[in-house]
């Protein structure tokens, strides 16, 4: 039995979705009994806990064997970085004692030590505190989600313009949801010498120029891409809705990545999805 955190997101579902289309047994944990009547319908179990209860969780944990983890995003209207914090080591806590006998995490390629530099600091959090355990772990280093463009579809479909904070020429790992589900579903099948540290990549690096040309031949108009400077990050976050500490987690975050770089990845494992064939499922999606 496979316990799957964050099944109503973009990962957890295409792990629980890979496992299930695989015949194995399923538990979803969500926070809401509701919004487990969907993963019902496709056969799953569903448990009803949260990372601020670790009992709840630990009791999730031990009706199954293996268990995928990933830790859920805050409100970007709260102190994202205390509240993500304060998730990880309800994580890390519901695992002593759940006799679980491998878990799969899901981290980011950024992953680093530091205070307040969003999901690098807070997953590298995760990371640290699994290896303290005893639990074989399995740990997914994600790159750039290709998900991370789409609430931006509409908007580049009516102005032909995609805002980012990246330079337009940078190359850098991003990855579809459905391939790190997959790569994840792998793992968490795999065998117990199937753990540390893995970074997973999509089957080519993009830029956001490239993803601009994808827009443009899935939408079939122009796109060009708009940059925000460095020094205007901030600024754009808190325009987004994100409250002051989530703003600065997150350009502090988004600094990090950049002035860090990415030749550190070697050995990858690696999706097939290619951002076109992303970027046309999305719009196919969105006209359903």
């Amino acid at each position: 039995m496979f316990v799957v955190m964050g099944a109503n997101g973009h990962v957890g579902s295409a792990v629980a979705r890979t496992l299930l289309g695989r015949d194995q047994k399923v538990i979803i944990v969500t926070h809401d009994e509701t919004r487990g009547d969907r993963w019902r319908e496709r056969g799953a179990e569903v448990a009803v806990a949260d990372v601020s209860d670790p009992e709840s969780l630990r009791r999730a944990f031990a009706r199954g064997r293996r268990a995928f983890l990933l830790n859920p995003p805050a409100d970007v209207k709260t102190d994202t970085d205390a509240v993500e914090r304060a998730g990880v080591a309800g994580i890390l806590a519901a695992l002593d004692g759940s006799g679980l006998e491998k878990v799969v995490a899901e981290s980011t390629a950024g992953a680093q030590p530091g205070e307040r530099v969003g999901d690098a600091s807070v997953l590298w959090e995760l990371e640290e505190g699994l290896r303290r355990r005893s639990i074989p772990a399995a740990i997914n280093r994600a790159p750039f989600y290709m998900s991370n463009w789409d609430e931006q579809l509409e908007d580049v479909r009516g102005s032909g313009k995609l805002a980012t904070m990246l330079p337009a020429n940078l190359k850098l790992p991003m990855a579809a949801p459905d391939d790190l589900g997959r790569i994840a579903a792998d793992r968490l099948m795999s065998g117990l010498d199937d753990v540390g540290i893995r970074y997973i990549e999509g089957p080519s690096r993009y830029t956001p120029t490239d993803v601009a040309a994808a827009f443009a031949e899935v939408l079939e108009r122009p796109v060009e891409v708009e940059v925000t400077p460095r020094e205007q990050w901030r600024t754009a976050y808190r325009a987004l809705g994100f409250s002051e500490p989530a703003a600065d987690a997150y350009a502090r975050m988004t600094g990090a990545a950049l002035d860090r770089g990415f030749d550190n990845i070697t050995d990858p494992l690696r999706g097939t999805i290619t951002l076109v064939d992303y970027v046309r499922r999305l719009a196919d999606r969105l006209k359903e």
